[in-house]
């Protein structure tokens, strides 16, 4: 393939122009800092004209399917209507003059060859174009800005906390936590809206475009309420859990492949009696008020087992030991604070983990 032609964008004059103006302008430019490397890459041979016509709802569309798998989750993360939804993902391919998404399955959409490549410098593009506007803002504001930074429950009950405090000794800088889903966190952070998630690795398919970091490994643990008719057994029978109610994390969570695979090595299907629940505030207290177990990773109940308000079951889990770390784009450039937050973030889980 012969060398792409370099995109230009013609200069601005001085005049003033509204915001969706310049946002628009800045969209084309970052597009085409990726462009070269793009076609490179992919089968796709891009115009200047086609270039041109992508839009940021083309690429926010096309984000939330390849994560979701799904147009009609995508739509309700995007608060548009599933038919918009659609429309706006055709008109893309329709631009790019090739499918992104191969449809169909039990898994939902699933990215084609040329999807995967355009997924990361998509990502690349939206998170670039964030960043200039955070530039932008923190001038305004005099250099001042927040980091926001995402954590899974269990880091945000145990070490970050202290790694935030400490941060903050010798930082003016302000600091946002957002807790939430794994795998919505990662979307988050492709697209810039964080700039760091500390939490588990997650599965293959959707680290693409990103870079971990490992601080430890944490273990599954089958937690009760004290006085639990099992909490002083010495041998745990997994048959138990076909007639208990077991809590379970919900179907999208980074652990839940862990569990499933866990229980059918101890000859465990499909569970009737089982609760998926996302919020361990749920988990917590339907544990203490019942007979039910709850498995979960141990940092989120660490501070539970340790006041004595729930009991670890004596159940093996080695198995289940999953990585926790720092995970950022893999095409930044962390800035100076950022850099200082992980260095600190990275003392102070080392220091949990050997505790």
């Amino acid at each position: 393939m012969p060398a792409p032609e370099p995109l230009v964008v013609g200069k601005r004059d001085n005049s003033e122009q509204t915001q969706y103006d310049y946002v628009a302008v800045m969209e084309i430019e970052l597009l085409s800092v990726y462009y070269n490397q793009m076609v490179i890459e992919s089968d796709l041979d891009l115009t200047k004209q086609q270039l041109a016509r992508i839009r940021h709802r083309h690429l926010n569309c096309f984000l939330e399917v390849a994560r979701s798998h799904k147009v009609s989750s995508a739509a309700y993360a995007l608060s548009v209507s599933q038919p918009a939804a659609s429309k706006t993902l055709a008109e893309l391919e329709r631009i790019l003059e090739t499918r992104l998404f191969d449809r169909g399955g039990r898994g939902g959409l699933t990215l084609t060859p040329s999807g995967r490549v355009f997924l990361r410098y998509a990502g690349a593009s939206i998170a670039a174009l964030k960043e200039g506007l955070d530039g932008l803002a923190e001038a305004r504001t005099h250099g001042s800005r927040v980091l926001m930074i995402g954590a899974l429950a269990g880091v945000a009950a145990q070490f970050m906390p202290r790694a935030v405090k400490e941060f903050r000794e010798s930082h003016v800088t302000i600091v946002s936590i957002i807790t939430a889903a794994n795998a919505l966190m990662l979307n988050q952070l492709r697209v810039g809206e964080l700039d760091l998630v500390v939490g588990r690795l997650a599965r293959a398919e959707e680290m693409q475009g990103l870079s971990f970091t490992h601080l430890y490994s944490e273990l599954l643990v089958f937690v009760v309420r004290p006085g639990h008719p099992l909490a002083d057994r010495g041998v745990f029978d997994f048959s138990m859990l076909e007639k208990l109610t077991l809590l379970l994390p919900t179907a999208d969570g980074v652990m839940r492949p862990i569990i499933d695979r866990y229980l059918i090595a101890h000859g465990l299907g499909a569970l009737p009696n089982s609760i998926e629940a996302r919020s361990p505030d749920f988990c917590r207290q339907y544990v203490r008020d019942s007979d039910a177990i709850w498995m979960i990773s141990r940092g989120v109940v660490q501070h539970d087992i340790d006041d004595g308000t729930l009991h670890i079951l004596n159940v093996d889990t080695s198995d289940t030991q999953g990585a926790i770390g720092l995970t950022i784009r893999a095409d930044s450039d962390p800035s100076p604070t950022l850099r200082m937050m992980m260095d600190t973030v990275t003392r102070v889980a080392r220091d949990f983990a050997h505790s």
